[in-house]
């Protein structure tokens, strides 16, 4: 058989693991999550090609001999980041733990290392196989040296080269000389991009027979090659991976020094405790115990390589693999035949579990119908059941209606557990055709965004975090824009194919990731998230009933106060001109009316920018930028809510059903679309104003419930501060409270302005606002703003050393958490640059009471909705905005729910607080009143 050499280019691997990475750091405060990244990295490319021989190249330090030919060689690349340098120095020894021989070679780049390594390789008939992201590697790639990325599953032979390229690899250093790379501050043809070189040597062959009738290129790109060509074979020297490096010095067996070795199990333990890479460790004791294998073999981790955007150990459970094992083989079926679909019911009267997916005409929910349903047993063994297709696309199709009555029984036993991806679409879809989907038991989305609320939940991202495996995009399937065909004219053959793919991959990720959460977690994600899903679906199938009679109302009064700003605007300018328009807006502002422009923002061609910040900024001293301000503001309102939602109430229902969705701030709020109810502006009148269409049917009132203060609450609890403890616990009104504190007055004497400030402060500080973004709120200068944050932190040393004692452990590990454990991830924590790791810092001080909210009003909306079940009530959740639940009641129930329900949000914390829950109870004919 012929050896096989594998060859790593190393520093690649290093900050492209750096960047993919979530934070992490061993006990001592050592950053190591690149560390972490890079070995996950090298596992999956063991289990994935076999080989005999094996080097990881490193770039040595220093300078190297294309300085020498050009010293602005790389002038232009940032200093390595200071959470990588400890990291970079680490790993070469850590990779030769492992068994990979490592080589650095002094005064060499790793490229051409490896580029020797390739063509002794190939001298001796060998398969060499390069791993990394480097387009100058395709130089090298021949007959028997191919190219793979593995961060892109990208494999690249002598066609996949000019496939991707557009040029054979012998003409690669042609190509790179000719664009230069700004990367490593090589000089190239001013706009000469991929396809011009590509067209170039297309056309002439080699970069001299280009430089040679660059005379016959017109036009600008022609003027540039023929300014560029002294500097070009300097470049093309520049560009070329030398292949004959001395290296007997660090080979003195030649190749056979590169045999793939076994790990040192011993030091590896030790190296792994001490970084806290506990998964590792558990695995490498095992071998330590075993006495024999290799730490990457693929029948040690279920034949699966590990992914090389893995999370932290602390984010998992230990001893687990990092990838799920695949099934053998993969069994999907399509159900076309009455036979088939007899045989698939007796499947699912006997089966525990499924996995189940829809394939639909909508992303409406409420609008959407079936074309399709998938089913998953177990691993592998999925069917799809097409009902909705056109007949030139799938000719043989079974009766929709016949399938959905018999397929009933099983879709709404609770007995039988379903699992999907974002389930709650699906049971809009079943609830159409008027199917109570019960049994949902896991939801792959939710099981993520448990784990990993900082990453993307789609099924597709999860396939390949979890499964190590691509997807069939529904963009392959169905194109993409205008062209964009319907699911239904998709063959069925395909279509089958995807939906199977996706109820198949769904059950295997929800189950493989509910296996990787802790306790907390685990219970957070059956007795909440899970839980909410059910209230969330409940919500929108009950919409909430609209009033287009004032909604038009409104529209009108607003179209006229727009009228009366243009005017008014118009007057001040001294003539019409468009409010809409920036361009003629920073005409007015800046040219005929002359405002100065110093400090304020410019745009990218250098104008003077007219966005909502630089009129804010202007509004104070001018009148102009205020009404423009107002006009957009009214606009707005107009656009958004008082005219559009009247086209959005369902004819079927006669009112508006916004989605919530679940899986996207960390914080574990959710946010509402199609439309969006939680961004209602309350600020203004006319925006409070818009709640009045939000009504209740003849003979039922709209409830609001608020939490009272909760975020300041939770900031009691968590700083421990005594004095605000005292206030909530005494029943105080915090922000007299507070102003009392701060300007040194009896708590009967504070004025009505001095609590407007407090108030400020009680919630600015919260979130991490500094003494000029109080000043700007308070509208005072700089330096009372920092006397009041002075005084402000002195009355309550618990909340200042709260704030610093979170920042410092969102450093150390990345995260916080909230009251329930759920954890809140904080990518730039430890970013060099100063303004995102100040960003976190802020996030992480406001992040647990937010999250913790959002934990507590969510425990509300499960309580309260099994509370007017159990009861067998007719009031109902209709919508929920931040800490608010809004209810559609019975005049009949009135009485009762206005007692029950602020008790029941009370009750929440289940006595985690120290500090009492309180709710506010508004009732209302519409929204407006209630609140």
């Amino acid at each position: 058989m012929i050896p096989t050499l594998l060859l790593v280019d190393g520093s690649s691997y290093l900050y492209r693991a750096f960047h993919a990475m979530a934070p992490l750091t061993a006990p001592d405060g050592t950053p190591t999550g690149a560390l972490y990244g890079v070995l996950n990295m090298l596992r999956r490319l063991r289990a994935d090609y076999a080989h005999d021989y094996c080097a990881v190249v490193f770039d040595a330090k220093g300078k190297n001999f294309r300085h020498q030919m050009f010293p602005d060689y790389k002038a232009t690349r940032p200093p390595m980041p200071d959470e990588l340098r400890p990291q970079a120095e680490m790993l070469p020894e850590m990779v030769r733990l492992m068994g990979w021989p490592v080589l650095v070679v002094p005064d060499v780049e790793a490229d051409d290392v490896i580029g020797t390594l390739a063509k002794q390789g190939e001298a001796a008939g060998w398969n060499v196989v390069v791993s990394t992201g480097d387009k100058d590697m395709a130089q090298l790639v021949g007959g028997h040296v191919t190219l793979v990325n593995t961060m892109s599953n990208e494999t690249l032979d002598i066609d996949g080269v000019k496939a991707k390229f557009g040029v054979h690899p012998g003409q690669i250093t042609d190509y790179l000389a000719l664009m230069g790379d700004k990367v490593d501050n090589v000089p190239g043809v001013e706009k000469c991009g991929p396809k011009t070189a590509a067209k170039w040597l297309e056309q002439y062959g080699t970069l001299e027979n280009v430089m040679a009738h660059a005379g016959e290129i017109k036009g600008k790109v022609g003027e540039n090659l023929q300014a560029a060509l002294p500097q070009l074979p300097l470049s093309y020297r520049l560009v070329t991976i030398k292949t004959d490096v001395d290296l007997h010095a660090e080979l003195s067996d030649g190749l056979e020094s590169l045999r793939r070795r076994p790990p040192q199990w011993a030091q590896l333990a030790v190296e792994f405790k001490r970084l806290n890479f506990r998964s590792w460790l558990k695995e490498a004791q095992e071998r330590m115990h075993e006495g024999s294998g290799d730490l990457f073999d693929t029948a040690h981790i279920g034949g699966q390589a590990a992914l090389a955007a893995e999370r932290p150990s602390e984010n998992l459970s230990d001893g687990l693999p990092q990838t799920a094992p695949a099934p053998a083989v993969l069994d999907y079926q399509a159900v076309t035949a009455e036979a088939q679909f007899a045989a698939l019911l007796d499947r699912l009267s006997q089966a525990e579990s499924i996995g189940i997916d829809t394939e639909t005409t909508s992303l409406n929910p409420m609008d959407a119908r079936l074309v399709g349903i998938s089913i998953a047993f177990v691993p592998g063994d999925a069917v799809y059941i097409p009902l909705g297709h056109n007949p030139t696309a799938a000719p043989e199709q079974l009766d929709l209606n016949n399938v959905l009555s018999r397929l009933k029984p099983h879709l709404e036993n609770a007995a039988l557990k379903k699992t999907g991806q974002n389930l709650k679409y699906d049971q809009h879809i079943f609830a159409n055709y008027g199917i109570a989907l019960n049994g949902i038991a896991g939801d792959a989305m939710l099981a993520s965004y448990i784990l990993e609320s900082h990453l993307g939940h789609g099924l597709d991202e999860l396939a390949s975090r979890w499964l190590g495996l691509p997807t069939i995009t529904y963009e392959s399937l169905c194109g993409k824009g205008a062209k964009q065909i319907s699911f239904a004219d998709v063959a069925l053959e395909q279509a089958a194919e995807y939906a199977a793919q996706d109820a198949d991959f769904a059950l295997r990720i929800e189950s493989w990731l509910k296996a990787r959460m802790d306790a907390e977690q685990l219970e957070m994600y059956e007795n909440m998230e899970l839980p909410v899903a059910q209230v969330l679906f409940e919500m929108e199938r009950n919409g909430v009933l609209i009033d287009p009679g004032e909604l038009a109302r409104q529209s009108r009064e607003l179209g006229s106060g727009l009228l009366q700003l243009e005017q008014q605007a118009y007057q001040i300018a001294g003539q019409p001109f468009n409010l809409n328009s920036p361009k003629q807006l920073q005409e007015i502002l800046f040219h005929i009316m002359g405002i100065p422009t110093k400090g304020l923002k410019k745009t990218a061609s250098g104008g003077i920018s007219t966005n909502e910040a630089v009129l804010e900024q202007l509004a104070p001293d001018y009148p102009l930028p205020k009404i423009i301000l107002q006009n957009r503001g009214l606009a707005k309102l107009k656009s958004t809510y008082t005219d559009k939602l009247p086209e959005m109430i369902n004819p079927q229902t006669g009112r508006v059903h916004t989605t919530y969705a679940q899986a996207v701030a960390i914080t574990g709020r959710l946010a509402s679309s199609n439309p969006n109810l939680q961004n209602i502006p309350i600020r203004t009148a006319e925006g409070r104003r818009v709640r009045r269409a939000f009504t209740a049917p003849a003979g039922s009132v709209i409830v609001s419930a608020d939490y009272s203060q909760i975020e300041l609450r939770i900031m009691a609890h968590l700083s421990g501060d005594k004095t605000l403890l005292a206030a909530f616990q005494n029943g105080e009104d915090v922000h007299r409270r507070t102003a009392a504190e701060v300007f040194g007055v009896a708590h009967e004497s504070v004025s009505s302005e001095q609590r407007r400030y407090a108030k400020t402060i009680n919630f600015g500080l919260i979130y991490g606002m500094g003494q000029y973004g109080l000043a700007k709120s308070l509208g005072i200068d700089n330096l009372s703003a920092k006397n009041f944050i002075d005084r402000y932190f002195a009355r309550y040393p618990g909340v200042a050393d709260y704030m610093q004692r979170t920042k410092e452990q969102a450093a150390a590990q990345g995260y916080v958490e909230t009251l329930f454990g759920r954890r809140l991830y904080l990518p730039d924590i430890r970013a060099a640059n100063a303004n995102q790791r100040a960003g976190a810092e802020r996030a992480a001080i406001n992040a647990p009471m937010q999250g913790t909210a959002s934990d507590l009003i969510k425990r509300a909306m499960i309580n309260v909705r099994n509370w007017l079940v159990s009861d067998g009530l007719q009031s109902r959740l209709i919508m929920q905005v931040h800490d608010e639940l809004v209810l559609e009641v019975p005049e009949a129930e009135l009485e009762l729910v206005k007692q029950k329900l602020p008790e029941i949000m009370a009750g929440v914390a289940d006595g985690r607080l120290n500090v009492p829950l309180a709710a506010e109870v508004g009732v209302g004919g519409n929204w407006e009143e209630a609140h």
